[in-house]
């Protein structure tokens, strides 16, 4: 039921040994099919021969029809019409027709085609004998004929898993538990109603008449169709991650050249800003929020003062105390970098957030004056980040904090100026911080340091 891709440059590695393997299993499979012509022949030859050539152009079409799994694994339905013709014709022809699924693929590198070929004829022929024994001389039966039919899908799909965990342990490019992690739900869903169907029409086909056979190529063909939608939907959702990913980067990229241009200016502010992206996101993290809150609130801390670059020359480098009219310029910088941050695309809540990173829960804050849960909760633990790293660092006009001594003002400001949940979270992180943390010391307290991981999109696709 499994097969893998053609994955030349992972070919090489294990070669010899994976060529000893190719050789053994095309041994076993000549063997098998020798043995098989002398023993056995074809069991089904009482019946017309004509809709074998059918079921062999019907495992040829279903083993184009594939769902990826994996990086090196895919899943094709050309077991159906095999598992059919092992139990209607008997073990040989199941065995060439297995064979045959694979001769399209024919070509460089031919051992990868050995093991592909020499695996659908082993399990093709071996399905066909355990459906045989099965089968026994009252053949004609349903319930022979539904025993025979689960005991050639047990065969089909015990042995492609045990051929084909082996070639992947061979290659080096997986192992048998993961084989089992990936195809097992597969197994497990889809084998019990398949064989149930192949079956019926095996039942139909001895008992009633050869031409049943047409009815098999309706289900069979939708089934086709179901896997190949199932396959387009998970490349499209591929594609969808490694675009949300590379927009996660983009992201990032941006975040990183905005702050670059506004430590040009005020060198002061790239390791401030990484600081309070790690103390928020830490914070979100003490609150319970989700993955996805935590990684907003960590980019809107790169990026909340980036309104900076917006206020005049000389006002951030400015060593003593701000003016009256010096103070209301720079608290334009939260609306500036709003203005800034809303003209890139998927930034409109991060612009928000630090648009209102400084209002204060008793609405004396800016630049809008909003009030306790009017301000956004990822905007109020920013401020309480942004407040403890200015007061515990170093400024052109003062000396830092001690730490114990920002967390008491912190303490002292709840209801008015903070959040008190937000404060409370923060003060249980640094209460049980090492020393480093809390002066923002750390080697990962820059920004050259910060990555954000793009959230994966999941998909849970149910086949069978």
């Amino acid at each position: 039921m499994g097969r893998f891709f053609k994955n030349p440059r992972k070919i090489s590695r294990g070669f010899s040994a994976l060529s000893l393997y190719a050789a053994f299993v095309a041994f076993l499979s000549v063997l098998l099919v020798i043995g098989l012509a002398v023993t056995t022949g074809f069991l089904g030859h009482s019946r017309s021969p004509w809709p074998l050539l059918g079921f062999a152009a019907l495992a040829l079409v279903a083993e184009r029809q594939t769902v990826r799994l994996t990086a090196n694994l895919q899943l094709s339905v050309a077991f159906l019409p095999l598992l059919f013709v092992a139990v209607v014709y008997g073990p040989l022809p199941a065995a060439l027709i297995g064979a045959i699924t694979v001769l399209p693929d024919f070509g460089r590198p031919f051992t990868r085609w050995a093991i592909w070929t020499s695996n659908r004829t082993l399990v093709g022929g071996l399905a066909g004998v355990a459906a045989l024994q099965v089968m026994g001389p009252e053949g004609n039966s349903f319930a022979r004929i539904l025993a025979a039919t689960s005991a050639a899908a047990v065969v089909d799909c015990g042995l492609d898993f045990v051929l084909n965990g082996t070639t992947l342990v061979l290659r080096g490019t997986g192992s048998i538990r993961a084989l089992a992690r990936t195809t097992g739900p597969v197994a497990l869903a889809g084998i019990p109603l398949y064989t149930c169907l192949v079956g019926m029409l095996a039942y139909t086909y001895t008992a009633f008449t050869p031409w049943s056979a047409a009815l098999f190529f309706v289900p069979a063909l939708a089934a086709q169709r179901l896997h190949v939608i199932l396959r387009e939907q998970q490349e499209a959702l591929g594609h969808l991650g490694e675009a949300n990913a590379s927009l996660e980067r983009a992201s990032l990229s941006f975040a990183s050249a905005l702050v670059a241009t506004l430590d040009a200016r005020d060198r002061y502010t790239a390791g401030h800003s990484a600081a309070v992206a790690i103390y928020s996101r830490d914070i979100a993290v003490r609150m319970g929020l989700s993955p996805e809150e935590q990684q907003l609130v960590h980019v809107c801390g790169l990026v909340h003062d980036i309104g900076k670059i917006g206020l005049p020359a000389g006002l951030l480098e400015k060593p003593g105390a701000l003016t009256l009219e010096e103070r209301r310029h720079m608290e334009e910088h939260s609306a500036i970098g709003e203005r800034i941050l809303s003209k890139v695309e998927n930034y409109a809540e991060i612009a928000r957030i630090v648009r209102h990173h400084h209002e204060r829960v008793d609405g004396l804050g800016y630049p809008d004056g909003l009030v306790d849960d009017g301000i956004p909760l990822l905007a109020r633990i920013i401020s309480v980040a942004d407040a403890y790293n200015a007061m515990t660092s170093d400024r052109p006009y003062r000396d830092a904090m001690p730490s114990r001594v920002a967390r008491l003002r912190l303490a002292q400001a709840v209801e008015s100026q903070f959040d008190t949940a937000v404060v409370a979270a923060f003060e249980a992180i640094l209460a049980s911080a090492l020393e480093e943390y809390r002066a923002g010391s750390r080697q990962d307290f820059s920004f050259a340091e910060q990555e954000i991981e793009p959230q994966p999109i999941r998909a849970i696709v149910g086949l069978g």
